[in-house]
C-alpha cells in the first residue's frame, strides 16, 4: 500500500464554479495539475474547502474521477451526513484509483458518539481495504477520535496509516503524545494552517494537509520546508520558519473560520483567477468590510513576503 502521498503537502482544493454555479471540473483539473507540479505531494477533494456538503454524490465522484484520470494524486474526502454515502465515496474512491482517504465521523446525527463514530469508520475502511487512509480529527466541528478508538480501528484495518489533526497546538500535542507516536508506521498529518511549525517541530508531523497551500502554494510549501528543517534542529531555519508562521498568521486564521471558503475563493479572484468568483449558494458572500480586510491582509503579505525571501541562506535553500 502506498502511503507517499502523506509524507508531503497536500492542500485542499476549492470548488471553481461556472457562470450558473455548477462545479468548473477543468478548473478543478487544471489547478491541480498547477499544484502538483510546484511540488505538492497530492490534492484533497472533496475537503471542507471542496463545499462537500453543497455538492451531491455524483458531483463529487466526477470530480475525483476526473482529477485521477489526469494523473493528480488524490486524497478522498469522505464526509457525509449517513454511513451509506460516506461508503459510497471511499468504494469509488478505490474504483477510480485515488490515493488516499481522508476519513470523518458521520456529522449532524450522532457525531459525538464514539460507537457511532467506530461504526462509521468502520464501514468506510472494509469499503476501501486496498486504499490509505487518515482520520480526519476536527474538534472546530465538534468531534474528537481519541486514542483508544484509532488503536481498535487501526489493529482492524491495515489501510488505516495516520491522524490528520485540525485543531490546536494542544490537540497537535495530544495527537502526538497518544497515538503518532506509538510507532514510526503511523503518520500524524498537520490539518490546520495555524500550526504548520508546531506541528512539525513539536509534535514530529510527517507531512501537512493545507488551505491556504491552494492560494500561496510556493509559500506554504516553502514554511514546511523551514519546519522541517528546525525540527532536525536548525536554528537558522527555526527562526525563519516562525518568522514566516507569523507573518502568515492572518491569512491561516481563515482556515479555522466557518467563512474560510469564501474568503480563500477571494484571494484566488485576488492572483486574478475568475473561475473562483462565484460560490455554490447565490447568498454565500464576504461582507464589504471582510472582503476590505482580506484585501488588505493578502497585499500585505506579498508585500513582507517579496522582501523577506530576499534574505537568502536557508530560505533560498528551502526554496
Amino acid at each position: 500500500m502506498n502511503r507517499d502521498v502523506f509524507f508531503g503537502t497536500i492542500p485542499a482544493l476549492l470548488t471553481p464554479c461556472t457562470a450558473d454555479r455548477q462545479p468548473d471540473f477543468d478548473s478543478l483539473v487544471s489547478k491541480g495539475r498547477e499544484l502538483v507540479d510546484a511540488g505538492m505531494s497530492g490534492v484533497v477533494y472533496c475537503g471542507s474547502c471542496g463545499d462537500w456538503p453543497l455538492l451531491s454524490d455524483a458531483q463529487r465522484m466526477e470530480g475525483v474521477e476526473r482529477l485521477t484520470k489526469a494523473g493528480v494524486p488524490v486524497v478522498v474526502g469522505t464526509g457525509a451526513i449517513n454511513t451509506a454515502s460516506a461508503v459510497a465515496h471511499a468504494a469509488h474512491a478505490e474504483k477510480v484509483g485515488a490515493a488516499g482517504l481522508m476519513v470523518i465521523p458521520r456529522v449532524l446525527s450522532r457525531g459525538l458518539s464514539a460507537a457511532a463514530q467506530r461504526n462509521h469508520f468502520t464501514a468506510i475502511l472494509d469499503a476501501a481495504p486496498n486504499v490509505p487512509a487518515i482520520i480526519y480529527n476536527s474538534p472546530y466541528y465538534g468531534y474528537t477520535t481519541r486514542a483508544d478508538l484509532f488503536f481498535a480501528l487501526r489493529d482492524a484495518h491495515p489501510n488505516l496509516v495516520g491522524f490528520k489533526e485540525f485543531g490546536g497546538s494542544a490537540d497537535l500535542s495530544y495527537a502526538a503524545e497518544h497515538i503518532t507516536s506509538r510507532d514510526d508506521e503511523v503518520i500524524l498529518m498537520v490539518g490546520v494552517d495555524t500550526e504548520v511549525y508546531h506541528g512539525f517541530v513539536r509534535c514530529g508531523a510527517a507531512g501537512a494537509i493545507t488551505g491556504i497551500g491552494s492560494i500561496f502554494p510556493k509559500e506554504t510549501l516553502l514554511q514546511v520546508a523551514l519546519s522541517k528543517r528546525a525540527a532536525e534542529g536548525c536554528p537558522e531555519a527555526d527562526l525563519r520558519a516562525r518568522e514566516l508562521a507569523d507573518a502568515f498568521s492572518v491569512l491561516a486564521k481563515f482556515d479555522e473560520g466557518v467563512d474560510l471558503v469564501l474568503y480563500f475563493k477571494h484571494l484566488m479572484v485576488l492572483k486574478g483567477e475568475e473561475e473562483y468568483r462565484l460560490n455554490i449558494n447565490e447568498t454565500d458572500e464576504l461582507s464589504a468590510s471582510q472582503k476590505g480586510f482580506c484585501e488588505a491582509q493578502f497585499h500585505r503579505f506579498n508585500r513582507w513576503f517579496a522582501n523577506w525571501a530576499k534574505q537568502g541562506g536557508v530560505i533560498a535553500e528551502c526554496m
